[in-house]
C-alpha cells in the first residue's frame, strides 16, 4: 500500500499559506515598531530637557501621545536638580528704596583746653631774637584790672577814663640822649610829669656814672611845674653793688623834692656782652630788692622798671610784690597780666620842646598825691 504526499496535506491551501504570511509579517512589523521606540526612550534621544541661559528650564517636546515626560525617564534619565525646576528666578528681584540720605553734620571746631594761646592761663612772651614762648600765668601773684576800653589816645597822649573823668597821667622819661629840652613847651604840650636819669652802672666796665645832663633837666623841669621822679640804669652783680648804686642816687638827690618814684632800671643789653649776662634770676632778684630797700629806707617811693620778657623771665615777681611796677611796652594795649601802676607805651614820641624821639608814659595812678 503508498504513504500519502506532506504537500498533499489536507488544509493547508494556498490560500491559507497566504494568510499566515501576511499576519507573521504584520506582527513582526509591530514588534519592531515596539523595540524602536523602548530603545529611543532609554538612550534619551533628542528629548532630553536643557535649561536655557536665563535659568529657566526648557520644556521637551511631547511624547507620541502624551504631553508628560515619561515616568521612568523622570526617574532614570533626568539631569535637572531641584534648583533647575525653582520656579522663583522667574520673577525679577524687588529693589528696595533706599532711604533718603541724611546729611551729615556740620562739624564744629572745637577750641582745645590744652591749647595755651586760648586757655586763659598763659601769656606770651616775644624775644628780642623772634622766638616766642607762652608761659604760664601765677595765680599767686596780683592781677592788674585795668578795662581798656577805657584808654584813649589823644594826639599820641595816652589817657584813662573813669565814669567820664580822666584818672591817669601823661609823662615822659628822659636823659643825656635827648640833650637840652625845653620843659615849659614839655608842659605845655600836656606833659604831668618826667622821670629823669640820675645815671648807670657800665655794662662792661662796671664804672659808675652821673648823667651829665641830671642836675639841669632836674632844675628846669621843677621850674617848669612839672612833677618829677629819677630812675637809675643797674649793672650790678652783687648786691653790695646794688646797695652802693641806691646811695649813687640818695646823694643826687639831696638837694630835691620829687613826687613821683625812685625807679630800679636793669635791662637785657642786646647786641653786646653784659657784665649781668651771668646773673641767674635768684641773684636779679636779690639785687633788685637790696637796690629798693635801700631807696625805700630812705623815705623815697619806689617802681621797678622792665619788659614783659625781663619782669617775667629774668627776676621773681613773687619776691618783689611790696613794690610797684614800671612796664615797658610798645602796644595799643599791654598784655602783661600782673598788676602796674606805669606804663611805658612808646618809644617814638614826639613832644614839642624835646628834639628827636622820646620815651611816653602813662601814670595810672597820682603818685603826687600817693
Amino acid at each position: 500500500m503508498r504513504l500519502p504526499d506532506d504537500d498533499e496535506r489536507p488544509g493547508l491551501t494556498p490560500t491559507v499559506m497566504s494568510a499566515i504570511v501576511a499576519v507573521t509579517l504584520f506582527v513582526a512589523a509591530i514588534l519592531a515598531v515596539v523595540l524602536m521606540i523602548n530603545s529611543d526612550h532609554k538612550s534619551g534621544g533628542n528629548h532630553t530637557a536643557s535649561v536655557s541661559q536665563n535659568g529657566r528650564p526648557t520644556p521637551r517636546p511631547a511624547s507620541s501621545g502624551s504631553s508628560y515626560p515619561d515616568i521612568d525617564e523622570l526617574l532614570s534619565g533626568s539631569k535637572l536638580t531641584p534648583d533647575d525646576l525653582s520656579f522663583w528666578n522667574l520673577y525679577p528681584p524687588t529693589t528696595a528704596t533706599p532711604p533718603a540720605a541724611t546729611p551729615e553734620p556740620v562739624k564744629t571746631p572745637t577750641v582745645s583746653q590744652n591749647d595755651p594761646s586760648t586757655d586763659g592761663k598763659h601769656t606770651l612772651i616775644r624775644y628780642s631774637d623772634g622766638k616766642e614762648e607762652w608761659v604760664l600765668i601765677s595765680p599767686y601773684l596780683p592781677k592788674n584790672n585795668y578795662d581798656f576800653t577805657k584808654l584813649v589816645c589823644q594826639s599820641q597822649l595816652m589817657k584813662y577814663y573813669e565814669n567820664g573823668k580822666q584818672t591817669s597821667f601823661v609823662g615822659v622819661d628822659v636823659s643825656k640822649a635827648q640833650d637840652y629840652i625845653d620843659f615849659v613847651k614839655v608842659k605845655k604840650a600836656g606833659i604831668d610829669f618826667v622821670m629823669i636819669r640820675v645815671g648807670a652802672r657800665g655794662y662792661g666796665t662796671g664804672q659808675l656814672i652821673v648823667d651829665e645832663y641830671f642836675n639841669d633837666n632836674m632844675k628846669r623841669a621843677k621850674d617848669a611845674g612839672l612833677n618829677v621822679g629819677v630812675y637809675f640804669y643797674s649793672q650790678a652783680i652783687s648786691t653790695d653793688e646794688a646797695i652802693e648804686e641806691a646811695n649813687l642816687v640818695l646823694e643826687n638827690l639831696s638837694e630835691y623834692q620829687i613826687e613821683y618814684p625812685v625807679a630800679f632800671d636793669m635791662e637785657l643789653v642786646e647786641n653786646d656782652t653784659a657784665r649781668t649776662d651771668t646773673l641767674s634770676k635768684t641773684e636779679r632778684t636779690a639785687i633788685a630788692k637790696a637796690f629798693l630797700d635801700t631807696i625805700e629806707d630812705a623815705g623815697y617811693k619806689t617802681v621797678i622798671y622792665g619788659n614783659k620778657q625781663w619782669l617775667i623771665k629774668a627776676v621773681d615777681m613773687s619776691k618783689l610784690t611790696a613794690y610797684d611796677v614800671w612796664l615797658a611796652q610798645e602796644a595799643d594795649i599791654p598784655d602783661y597780666p600782673y598788676k602796674f601802676t606805669m606804663w611805658q607805651y612808646s618809644k617814638k614820641g614826639s613832644i614839642d620842646g624835646i628834639a628827636g624821639y622820646v620815651d611816653l608814659n602813662i601814670s595810672f595812678i597820682d603818685y603826687a598825691e600817693k
